[in-house]
């Protein structure tokens, strides 16, 4: 009886399977027992050939070259990763080998991880499909009794190879085009140029903003307050002179209740995260990163086990998941959440169609709790708040109703409208899972009182205040607007699509989009708010107005959304995407606009004499050549992990040699032979071993200006 070799997406995941189906025998990149055979990827182990690889010329970044459009875009094998490449082919040619599982992650990019293995290799046998939302033994198992035929994924492929080739084509068409044109390291991408736009709109929208004087008015009866509207029901004037007459009018006057209604209102948990809304709420209330919260859920996913699959878009579950439901209560009935767990076990665990959906559930469910026994003490703090928020929402989502009894009371004084409202809450419901945390509700709780009473109004002002621009985004508001962002689209059917596809990138992505732009200088954080750098706003006004709108990928996700249906063809999509990049790059040789470095310094390139730019590394501070063939760059200053002892924040290394000195932004200022000395005598965990390796890491080649493009940028010359 011949085996079956099972593919994950990376060794840690491999390395479980193996455990779950007894495959002990180790070998060279894969594990092995008396069924199967379990190998794995890193990640992407073949991908798109670079330009270079279909024709020499390309070597050279040239204008006259553009655009780039191969016959067939090809496959190779990625160089750093070959080696485990050609572990997974042998293993796929073996003849004892008569079927294959793809165990890579159950979505878009992992198919296309694995299908492109398997079509470098030329793998022909049979092929089935592990598709789970969980890595713990009783998933896996369930998984493997329940595989699925591999063609039933092929469209999924198609979608991905799909959307691979038009990033190819439309990437790096636009960036070379951009570079050649204005002599500067310049990308531009389906979904990174319309997120930079959101942000630079927004940069253009403060700028321009004016504010404007506006009043209100409130008052006293009985001692809670209430607020003035006018007859058309705005609750604030532009009219100074109004306002103030308004209060002239009404203070110390009796008035009458005119209106007084009590409702009973019910207010219903929250859904279940998906990513996207988990890390817009540890943004919010930790300050992670998109990428920071991907990172540590991940963990949570594959080394300990405890939470579902994290890269999922859907906030509901499937009709199966329900019947999984108390074990994984069981699972967390823990520490600070026994409580609330056991009350819902002990009562009815409420699930209806707002949360089981099968129609809103497409590759993954919400992100909830897996059914294996959890260790708290065994999270660090980062995996601890992160966890935190998961539990007490999947507790919130099978909790009942917040129900409450709204009263709302309007008073007539002179003719003038004021109102209140009032809030008596009959059951906590959901939110006494974070009771805890403090209340967020406004509203006041009022005496009793009754319609036709008579009542005086006192202690009445008007308060001055001023309209305000709108707020820059953070991460937590940039993932909404990515996730949302066809507002201002026409086309009501791309709208939908948008809607539908998750916006601008994916759940999954959206992480890595925000860093990319972090990381080649298009914007900056300052605190918690995102600023575009002069860089990023000069890009959104040289590339072609198209890149930069949501239609674009709005135009692209429907299309892609219709290839994994199978309700579309994969071949003209890709059709489409080589007239467009056509377009694109006479678009751009067209233009006239003008690129000016705004980071010049008076330092000069020591191999072409040009003058150094001053940019703002992952580490530090260094000054580059703007030259990409020169290519010179040298660091100036780098973050180290040492702590200032006044502030405690991370100080900078500047200097050379033996005049290498620690700075902190707080003024605190230390020589190395100084901060070594220190060191010594505390006796603390940086010995000068922990300092040698900060200096080595300053002298170490310094990290390209677009991180994204390196590779590229270091393979190709201008000429």
């Amino acid at each position: 009886m011949g085996k079956v070799l099972v593919l994950a997406e990376k060794p840690s995941v491999g390395r479980e399977l193996a455990k779950v189906l007894n495959c002990n025998q180790g070998g060279n990149g894969y594990l092995m027992g008396s069924k199967y055979i379990v190998t794995w990827a890193l990640g992407h182990l073949v991908t798109l050939a670079g330009p270079e690889d279909y024709d020499e010329k390309y070597k050279s970044w040239k204008m006259e070259d553009l655009p780039m459009l191969p016959k067939e875009l090809k496959l190779v094998v990625i160089k750093e990763t070959a080696k485990q490449y050609k572990i997974v082919r042998e293993l796929l040619k073996k003849a004892d080998v008569d079927e294959l599982v793809i165990a890579t992650d159950a979505g878009r990019e992992g198919e296309l991880v694995a299908r492109w293995i398997i079509q470098k290799a030329g793998f022909k046998k049979p092929i089935k499909r592990l598709w789970i939302s969980s890595q713990t033994e009783k998933a896996i198992k369930d998984g493997f009794a329940n595989l699925k035929p591999g063609r039933d994924y092929e469209n999924l492929f198609w979608a991905a190879q799909s959307r691979a080739e038009a990033d190819w084509l439309i990437g790096l068409n636009v960036t070379r085009a951009l570079t050649c044109k204005y002599n500067a390291q310049l990308s531009a991408g389906r979904v990174q140029t319309p997120t930079l736009a959101l942000i630079v709109d927004r940069e253009n929208e403060i700028k321009k903003f004016v504010g404007k004087d506006y009043w209100t008015v409130n008052g006293k009866v009985n001692k809670f307050t209430v607020h003035w509207s006018s007859k058309n029901g705005e609750s604030r004037t532009f009219d100074k002179q109004k306002a103030e007459d308004v209060v002239a009018k009404v203070n110390n006057q009796m008035g009458t209740v005119v209106e007084l209604s009590k409702a009973s209102k019910k207010e219903l948990p929250p859904l279940a995260y998906d990513l996207t809304e988990l890390q817009r709420d540890a943004n919010r209330k930790f300050g992670f990163s998109a990428k920071q919260t991907l990172n540590i859920m991940q963990k949570l996913y594959e080394t300990h086990k405890i939470l579902s699959y994290p890269r999922t878009d859907s906030r509901h579950i499937t009709t199966d998941i329900v019947a999984t439901l108390l074990d994984r209560l069981k699972s967390i009935a823990i520490g600070p959440y026994e409580k609330a767990a056991r009350s819902i076990i002990k009562g009815r665990v409420h699930t209806t169609s707002r949360f089981v959906d099968n129609s809103k559930v497409s590759d993954h469910h919400a992100i909830i709790p897996t059914e294996q026994h959890v260790d708290l003490s065994s999270l660090n703090k980062e995996e601890k708040s992160i966890y935190d928020l998961v539990i007490k929402r999947f507790l919130e989502v099978l909790s009942p109703a917040f129900e409450y009894e709204q009263t709302t009371v309007v008073i007539d004084v002179k003719g003038e409208r004021f109102s209140a409202k009032g809030k008596i809450v009959k059951s906590k419901g959901w939110k006494e899972i974070s009771s805890s945390e403090g209340s967020d509700e406004k509203d006041q709780s009022l005496p009793p009182i009754i319609k036709g009473e008579a009542v005086k109004l006192t202690i009445v002002k008007s308060v001055n205040e001023k309209t305000k621009p709108p707020a820059r985004y953070n991460e937590a508001t940039l993932l909404t607007a990515m996730e949302h962002p066809g507002k201002d689209i026409q086309d009501e059917s791309l709208r939908e699509a948008l809607d539908n596809t998750s916006g601008l990138g994916t759940s999954a992505t959206r992480a890595d989009i925000i860093e990319k732009l972090f990381s080649i200088f298009y914007m900056e954080r300052r605190g918690k708010d995102i600023f575009p750098t002069s860089k990023g706003i000069q890009l959104i006004g040289l590339v072609p107005e198209e890149l930069k709108s949501p239609e674009l990928t709005a135009k692209w996700e429907k299309q892609l959304q219709l290839i994994s249906k199978g309700k579309a063809n994969s071949m003209n999509f890709v059709k489409d995407m080589r007239e467009y990049a056509v377009k694109l790059v006479k678009n751009v040789t067209a233009s006239s606009e003008i690129y000016n470095h705004d980071n010049v310094t008076r330092v000069k390139c020591p191999e072409c004499s040009k003058y150094l730019l001053e940019v703002n590394g992952k580490r530090g501070k260094m000054l580059v050549c703007p030259d990409r063939e020169c290519g010179y760059r040298k660091g100036v200053s780098q973050i180290s992990n040492a702590r200032c002892p006044t502030c405690h924040k991370k100080m900078e290394i500047r200097g050379d040699g033996d005049n290498k000195i620690f700075v902190c932004g707080c003024g605190y200022r230390e020589k190395l032979s100084a901060f070594n000395k220190r060191r010594d005598s505390e006796k603390s965990a940086l010995n000068k071993k922990d300092v040698s390796r900060f200096l080595n890491q300053q002298n170490k080649k310094e990290e390209p200006i677009n991180s994204a493009m390196a590779d590229a940028f270091a393979k190709f010359n201008l000429k």
